[in-house]
């Protein structure tokens, strides 16, 4: 398809600040997924996940596409494959993953594409980027989520459209429908990403980790039993605080109200 055999095409890049940078790099084949790909973007989630050092991941891609779905010139390696997998399953690893996940959404995310994106925690999206799912254009059953996780974003009706006429949604459609966070000229798209990423850094990290953990956890319940949950975890997380920690707390909330530089948590 047109790439070196040396040429990584899962690139992983920490930055100092605790940002990593996950590119989809096939620019040549519009970023489509191999079977290999598909295995090494889960181990590189799974990885960052366990890597003390990274606190927020931004995944994007090179050149106009973010990701045109599996590579289909090798549809029955990919589809007969385990999907059960955990390991080499990208999707399963994202949802996993405690660290928050900034999509950054270069151009047309289809099918797999679509379904990456709807794994990430926070999406910005660059003017002009389109999300499709092809799934009953082609024949191809779902196994990513895209049949459950758009549902419950944008709502039944706007997501049966989408996935059983294979319909296009803009950036523009998905950010009015809340489904992507912003939406800014391409040539902005990493410097938005990083820039949330860097309000999330300046927080406390093991509560962004419990609280994505809290709101994902309970995005899958009822209300009632998430705010269940939150209580339960809540319940736990001060029973198990020290009077050091409680300590800290208390100079963390005087520092930031006096705008003063303040004690890590």
């Amino acid at each position: 398809m047109g790439e070196s055999s040396s040429e990584k095409l899962i690139v992983v890049s920490r930055e100092p600040n605790g940002i990593a940078i996950v590119t989809i790099n096939r620019p040549s084949s519009l970023n489509s997924l191999t079977r290999p790909m598909m295995v090494d973007l889960a181990q590189a989630f799974k990885a960052l996940g366990r890597d003390d050092s990274v606190r927020v991941i931004i995944i994007t891609a090179s050149g106009r596409a973010f990701c045109s779905g599996v590579d289909l010139t090798a549809a029955e390696q990919i589809f007969k494959g385990d999907v059960k997998d955990p390991e080499t399953d990208p999707i399963f690893q994202m949802e996993q993953c405690p660290k928050p996940i900034i999509g950054a959404i270069n151009g047309i995310a289809i099918t797999a594409g679509f379904e990456i994106a709807l794994a990430c925690d926070i999406l910005v999206a660059a003017k002009g980027a389109t999300f499709l799912d092809t799934h009953a254009s082609f024949g191809i059953f779902p196994s990513w989520g895209l049949s459950q996780k758009l549902a419950r974003i944008i709502g039944p009706h706007r997501a049966r459209e989408v996935s059983l006429g294979a319909v296009p949604l803009t950036a523009e459609e998905a950010e009015k429908l809340g489904f992507v966070n912003h939406v800014v000229e391409k040539s902005e798209l990493l410097n938005k990403a990083r820039q949330i990423a860097g309000a999330i850094l300046k927080n406390n990290q093991d509560l962004v980790i419990r609280y994505k953990s809290v709101i994902n956890d309970g995005y899958l319940m009822d209300l009632r039993q998430g705010l269940a949950l939150e209580k339960e975890r809540a319940h736990k997380y001060y029973t198990g605080m020290t009077k050091e920690q409680f300590k800290k707390m208390q100079q963390f909330i005087a520092a930031r109200s006096a705008k003063k530089p303040s004690p890590k948590l």
